[in-house]
């Protein structure tokens, strides 16, 4: 590996319930120079819910009482709060006007997912139902159009439990797996390496958002130069299952 490379795929057009995202991708990636073997397609998770029409209208939700409670408290909308409530498998933290929930997908996150921020006054946007069958389906467009399979990454940006500020990570996966795993290699002081597996999705959705800031139209970015790991990962490989969770 020489080098990687991290293209933005603009797109200026508002996406809606029904686009087909590959078509409207495909003008940025052949100007990019189309797709070659290896290629990574990273696209917003907004972009993706929005042509699979997972955009609510806040004017026809009713927040249950719970979720009025809440955003009495600490200044919220209800109807977020509702939503968020409604995406949640569990919730995690309730507290200090703060909501971390478990999503039904199994992502521990802020408010399940659900995101006001580029979209209308009276919508709000909620996680894919099945991010990692979304970026298949990309996948496979994606592929007919260029003769060539990319991996596809949908990201979303989280928040840390131990660190400030957020990062995008990987919500959706097809193509690769989304770990690189050291364990049983030799490191270069000739000892075996146990437990290094590294994340190397999120990794490169995290580095995609240096090209694709929010506020410039900008919904997917092309990462070339990086070798994924082989083989058929989602990216719910990468929830920590619950009898592994130290913090519960």
């Amino acid at each position: 590996m020489t080098g990687v490379e991290i293209v933005p795929l603009p797109c200026t057009r508002e996406f809606v319930a029904g686009d087909d995202l590959a078509d409207y991708l495909a003008p940025a990636v052949a100007a990019a120079g189309g797709l070659r073997s290896g290629d990574i397609v990273v696209v917003t998770q907004k972009a993706v819910s929005k042509c699979e029409g997972r955009v609510v209208r806040l004017s026809a939700v009713t927040p249950s009482p719970l979720a009025q409670t809440f955003a009495r408290a600490w200044d919220k909308d209800a109807r977020v709060v509702e939503l968020a409530l409604r995406g949640a498998r569990r919730v995690v933290r309730m507290v200090r006007g703060v909501l971390i929930t478990q999503t039904h997908h199994g992502f521990i996150c802020a408010n399940s997912g659900v995101d006001r921020s580029n979209t209308g006054e009276d919508e709000a946007v909620l996680l894919p139902e099945d991010p990692d069958s979304s970026a298949q389906g990309l996948r496979l467009a994606l592929g007919r159009r260029f003769g060539v399979l990319p991996v596809v990454i949908i990201t979303d940006t989280f928040g840390r439990a131990w660190r400030r500020g957020q990062t995008n990570v990987a919500i959706g996966l097809a193509g690769a797996r989304p770990f690189r795993d050291y364990r049983g290699s030799i490191d270069h002081s000739g000892r075996e390496l146990h437990a290094t597996v590294i994340a190397v999705a999120d990794e490169i959705a995290a580095a995609s958002e240096l090209v694709m800031n929010k506020a410039d139209g900008v919904p997917a970015a092309l990462v070339r130069g990086y070798a994924m790991p082989p083989g058929e990962g989602k990216a719910t490989d990468l929830v920590r299952a619950t009898n592994e969770d130290l913090f519960l």
